[in-house]
């Protein structure tokens, strides 16, 4: 599933971040396809990039596993010469990246959400394939499936949710949108939540 094949297999996809009162909920569908044809059922599509930060993907499922690479391994340098790592900074190296490809004409075919916790709280970042980079107060989405899943999100999110009802309302939106898009869902889904404390994942 390398090389050519994996250069066609797009992820399809719902995922999300949500801002809570005490962290994050990162949350993503499993389902990876190449054109109509589901190719797995139970793909990965959000990843720990660093410390408390960490990433979801939709698009290409070859460059997007690039991009995880690549800025993990930057945010290790950064980390050594910095000491400490913030979800801003991490956000702006992925942008530099990705805006770089861009302008070269080999664009990453890729759109990602970016959370973490840091010394200033939770941060959710929406970044595209060109570069940009957008913070988000409350929540960001992307994939196939996000048209519908937005839908949810607006109409139940809530400041200062805790983090039980950021988990309860990702499923929920995940599940609105494996109900209408058929570029998303597979075997359950993989919630990430992020606190001051701690990562964990959820698999339901």
């Amino acid at each position: 599933m390398e090389s050519k094949k994996m250069n066609n297999l797009e992820t399809g996809t719902t995922t999300m971040g949500i801002v809570c009162k005490d962290g994050l909920v990162l949350a993503a569908d499993n389902k990876a396809t190449a054109g109509h044809l589901i190719v797995t059922k139970d793909t990965k599509k959000i990843y720990k990039i660093i410390d408390k930060t960490a990433m979801t993907i939709a698009g290409s499922v070859g460059d997007a596993q690039a991009m995880v690479r690549l800025l993990k391994a930057e945010m290790k340098l950064y980390k050594f010469n910095e000491n400490e790592t913030t979800v801003k900074a991490t956000a702006t190296l992925l942008a530099n990246v990705l805006r770089s490809s861009y302008k070269s004409f080999i664009p990453e075919m890729v759109q990602l959400i970016l959370g973490g916790y840091d010394i200033n709280g939770p941060h959710v970042y929406s970044i595209d394939a060109a570069g940009g980079v957008s913070k988000e107060k409350d929540y960001a989405f992307s994939g196939s499936g996000s048209v519908i899943a937005v839908g949810v999100l607006e109409g139940d999110y809530k400041k200062d949710m805790s983090m039980d009802e950021g988990v309860k309302l990702a499923k929920k939106a995940l599940i609105a949108a494996k109900e209408r898009d058929v570029f998303s869902g597979g075997i359950g889904f993989d919630i990430l939540k992020i606190t001051k404390d701690k990562l964990e994942w959820i698999k339901v």
